[in-house]
C-alpha cells in the first residue's frame, strides 16, 4: 500500500531532501569545468540548465518513489502553478516581447549613441559606465548592454589609446548596475517574486544601496581615468529612446508592472513602425521571438518551483533552517547568511537569474523566521547574485566580452577594475550593519500580519 501523501504537511527535518537540488548543481557546475577545461567556448552554457533541472526532479520523484508518483506530481504541480511562480512567467514574457520589439527598432544603437555623443573626451570612461548602467536598467538585460556598448568601447579604447581593461570593465560593471536594478531584468522580477514584494518598493530598496555605490566608483574613474577621442559614426534618434524612458518612468510612478510592459511594447512598435524601422508583422514576430528567448528561464522557472515544493514537504527547507539557526545570532547575520548562500549559488551556476530561483525560497524561509524585511531580502538576492556574477570569469557577461573583443582583453585583467560591484558589496553589508542606514534604506517598517510596508497598511 503506498503511503498517502497530505499535502499542507510537511514532513521533520530532512537534509535528504536536499540531494535532488545539490544533484542539479553538481551537473551543471561538473559539466562547466570538464567542456571548460577542454577550451569549449561558453562552456557553462552547453548542457542546458532545463535538462540538468529535469534530471533533478526525476531524482526527487525517485527518491519519494513509494509515496507514489501521483502524489508527488500534486505536489510539483501545486509548486510550480504558485501564484507566485506564474505572476513571474508571465513578466518573463512581456519583458522579452519588449526588448525584442525595442530592440529591434533600433532603440538599443540610439540610446548608446545618444549618450556617447555628448561625452566629453575627459569622462570618456566613466561616461561609458553611466550610459551601460542607463542602457541596462532601460532594457533590463546585462548581456544586451555588454553586445551593444563593448564593440564602441573596444574602438575607442584602441582609437584614444586607452586602457583597454579598463574601459570594458566600466561597461561590464555599468550592465550589472541595470541588470540588479532594472524593473525589467529576469534577476529583479526573480527576486521580488520570490519574496512576495513589489517591484517598486524592491527598486527603492535597493537604489539606496545601489546608487551611492555607483556614485563612488564613478568619482574613482573620473579620478583614475585618462581622456580620449569618441570616434565613429554616433546616429540616433530620440524617438527611439521613448518607450525606454517611459517604462523607467511608469515602473517608478508604481504603475502594475504588466501595464507598464504593455505600454511598453506598444510605445517601441509605434515608434518603429511611424519611423518605418520595422512593420506590422514584424512586430508580431519580435513579440514571439522575445517569448522565445525567454523560454529557458520560463520552464527553468516551473521545474525550480515545482522541486522547491518537494524539497520544503519532504523537510529540506526546515533543515536547512534548523542548521543555519546555530549560525545565525539575529537578522543582521542571518541577512549576510542569505547574501553568501546567493553569491555561492550563482558561482556554481554561473547565471544570476538561476541563483536567485534556486535560493529563493530558503531566502525567503529564513527571512520569515529572522524577521528580515522582505524587502532587503529581495534585494540582496538580486545584489549579490549580481556580484558574484561579476567576478567569475567563466559567466555570460565575461565571455562575451572576450568573444566581442577578439580575446583581447583577459577576464582576470578586468577583475581589478570591478570597483563599483567591490562598493556595492561593502555598501549592502554596511546597510545591514548600521542601524540609521538600514532604517533608511528599508522605508517604514514591514508589517508581517498583512505582509505589506506599514505605511500602506495605514493607507487602506
Amino acid at each position: 500500500m503506498k503511503e498517502q501523501v497530505k499535502l499542507h504537511q510537511e514532513r521533520e527535518a530532512s537534509g535528504l531532501a536536499l540531494i535532488p537540488l545539490l544533484f542539479f548543481i553538481v551537473i551543471y557546475l561538473g559539466v562547466g569545468i570538464v567542456l571548460h577545461s577542454k577550451g569549449v567556448q561558453m562552456a557553462f552554457y552547453q548542457f542546458p540548465s532545463v535538462v540538468a533541472m529535469t534530471i533533478a526532479v526525476i531524482l526527487a520523484f525517485l527518491m519519494y518513489h513509494k509515496t507514489g508518483i501521483d502524489n508527488n506530481f500534486k505536489l510539483f504541480a501545486r509548486g510550480a502553478g504558485d501564484e507566485n511562480i506564474m505572476t513571474m512567467l508571465m513578466i518573463f514574457l512581456l519583458a522579452g516581447a519588449f526588448s525584442s520589439v525595442a530592440g529591434a527598432m533600433g532603440g538599443v544603437s540610439s540610446t548608446a549613441n545618444l549618450g556617447l555623443a555628448i561625452i566629453p573626451p575627459r569622462f570618456i570612461v566613466p561616461g561609458i559606465f553611466v550610459i551601460a548602467a542607463f542602457l541596462s536598467t532601460a532594457t533590463g538585460t546585462s548581456m544586451g548592454t555588454v553586445g551593444a556598448i563593448v564593440p564602441i568601447a573596444y574602438q575607442m579604447a584602441k582609437t584614444a589609446d586607452l586602457n583597454m581593461s579598463f574601459v570594458v570593465a566600466a561597461v561590464l560593471t555599468g550592465a550589472m548596475f541595470g541588470d540588479n536594478l532594472s524593473m525589467i531584468s529576469d534577476t529583479t522580477i526573480a527576486a521580488t517574486r520570490t519574496q512576495g514584494v513589489d517591484l517598486k518598493d524592491k527598486f527603492r530598496t535597493n537604489a539606496w544601496i545601489s546608487i551611492p555605490s555607483a556614485l563612488i566608483a564613478l568619482v574613482l574613474m573620473v579620478i583614475f581615468s585618462e581622456g580620449g577621442t569618441v570616434t565613429g559614426n554616433l546616429d540616433y534618434s530620440l524617438i527611439k529612446v521613448v518607450p525606454y524612458v517611459l517604462v523607467l518612468g511608469l515602473a517608478l510612478f508604481g504603475l502594475n508592472v504588466f501595464a507598464v510592459l504593455i505600454i511598453g511594447i506598444l510605445s517601441a512598435a509605434a515608434v518603429g513602425v511611424g519611423t518605418g524601422t520595422i512593420g506590422i508583422m514584424e512586430v508580431a514576430a519580435k513579440i514571439w521571438a522575445g517569448y522565445q528567448g525567454m523560454i529557458e528561464v520560463f520552464i527553468l522557472s516551473m521545474f525550480v518551483g515545482g522541486l522547491a515544493e518537494l524539497t520544503k514537504h519532504y523537510g529540506g527547507l526546515k533543515w536547512i533552517i534548523d542548521k543555519t539557526s546555530k549560525l545565525f545570532k539575529g537578522s543582521k547575520s542571518a541577512s549576510v547568511g542569505i547574501a553568501a548562500l546567493t553569491a555561492l549559488t550563482d558561482a556554481a551556476t554561473a547565471n544570476n537569474t538561476v541563483a536567485i530561483i534556486v535560493t529563493g525560497e530558503i531566502a525567503k524561509e529564513i527571512s520569515e523566521k529572522y524577521k528580515i524585511d522582505p524587502r532587503r531580502t529581495a534585494s540582496f538576492l538580486d545584489i549579490f547574485s549580481c556580484i558574484m556574477q561579476g567576478f567569475i570569469p567563466y559567466g555570460a557577461q565575461f565571455l562575451l566580452v572576450a568573444s566581442l573583443t577578439k580575446n583581447a582583453v583577459n577576464p582576470t585583467d578586468m577583475i581589478p577594475y570591478n570597483w563599483y560591484l567591490i562598493i556595492l558589496g561593502i555598501m549592502s553589508l554596511i546597510s545591514v550593519m548600521v542601524p540609521s542606514y538600514n532604517n533608511i534604506v528599508c522605508k517604514g517598517e514591514w508589517n508581517w500580519e498583512h505582509m505589506k510596508p506599514e505605511h500602506e497598511v495605514e493607507k487602506q
